[in-house]
Formats: C-alpha cells, sequence, structure tokens
C-alpha cells in the first residue's frame, strides 16, 4: 500500500508522508514509554542517591567542620587553663622560693644570735676566769710585795686573803673614779 501511494503521488521532499509520520510516532510513543518506565526510574534513583550522597557529604562536612571548631575550641580552653595553672604554678612557687628564703634568713639570724650569745657567754666566762687568775697572781705578788714592806710574813691564808681583796678593791676604787694617793689603800687597812 504505501508503494502504491508513492507511486501514484509526485511526493514534495520537504513534506513528509502522512503513514510515515504516523509510525513515527507510534514507536516514538514505544520507546518513549520503555524509556519513561524502566530508564527514566533508574535515572532518577541514580541522580536521587547522587543528590543524597552530595547532601549527605555536605551534612557530615559541616558535621566534620563544626566538630573541628569545638575540638579548636576545646583545645583554646585547655591551653588557656594550662597556661593559667602554669602562671600559678609560677607564682606559687616564687611564693615559697620567697617563703624559703625568709625562713632560712630567720634561721641564719637565730643561729648568728645563738653563736653570738654563746661567744659573749664565752668571752664573760673567760673574763671572769682569767680576772680570777689574775686576781691570785697579783694577790701573791702584793702580799710578798706588801710584806716586804711592812717587815713581817704574811703566810696566814685569812690575813692573806683579806689583804688581796683590799688590795683589789682599791685598784678597782682607781679604776673607776678618782685615783687615791699611794699607799693610802693599805694604811688604812693596817
Amino acid at each position: 500500500m504505501l508503494i502504491e501511494l508513492a507511486a501514484e503521488e509526485p511526493q514534495s521532499p520537504v513534506v513528509p508522508v502522512v503513514p510515515e509520520i504516523v509510525i513515527g510516532l507510534i514507536c516514538f510513543g514505544v520507546i518513549f514509554f520503555v524509556f519513561y518506565k524502566k530508564l527514566v526510574p533508574s535515572i532518577n534513583k541514580v541522580l536521587e542517591e547522587r543528590r543524597a550522597a552530595i547532601e549527605g557529604g555536605m551534612e557530615k562536612a559541616e558535621a566534620v567542620q563544626a566538630e573541628a571548631r569545638q575540638t579548636l575550641e576545646s583545645y583554646k580552653e585547655q591551653l588557656a587553663e594550662a597556661r593559667h595553672e602554669a602562671a600559678r604554678m609560677r607564682q606559687e612557687a616564687q611564693e615559697q622560693g620567697a617563703a624559703l628564703i625568709a625562713e632560712m634568713r630567720e634561721e641564719g639570724q637565730r643561729q648568728r644570735e645563738e653563736i653570738i650569745a654563746a661567744g659573749h657567754t664565752q668571752i664573760a666566762a673567760d673574763r671572769k676566769q682569767a680576772a680570777e687568775l689574775l686576781r691570785q697572781d697579783v694577790g701573791k705578788l702584793a702580799i710578798d710585795l706588801a710584806g716586804r714592806l711592812v717587815g713581817e710574813s704574811l703566810e696566814d691564808h685569812a690575813r692573806q686573803s683579806r689583804t688581796i681583796d683590799r688590795f683589789l678593791d682599791d685598784l678597782e676604787r682607781q679604776a673607776e673614779g678618782g685615783v687615791p694617793a699611794a699607799g693610802q689603800g693599805f694604811e688604812a687597812g693596817r
């Protein structure tokens, strides 16, 4: 039939034949229907999965970025706390050092005072011992000298002690105040 139609009319190359248009539309409709039912859902499914993956990736990226910000803030806080703790520990160490220095100074002062007091005590004891030895030596010399001057022996111990004490008392008075005339102390004691 097509052949008969084709032979009957001269055909224009610009205008297509109607039966070809109908057959072409039917084939296009069948192919479109198959694509629409089979291929479009697959394409939509792939596109939807891709969109979900992209959105999920973006959400994950945002979540990771938020977590990174939170971790950074946490690290900054920990760093600030660590710096604060280090400053507090430095201050505490300085205070402890100052307290230790003050304590050591006090201990040094106390030991110095103890040494000075012990030195004064030792000097006083040495002075007393030296004065006692000097008193005995001066007393012996005074007794010998007095015995030679008086012309009698002063060997009696009680007399010796009294004479020595008088002589030394006179010497002390001379050292403290006015100097009496020579022999005045002995003449008063005779």
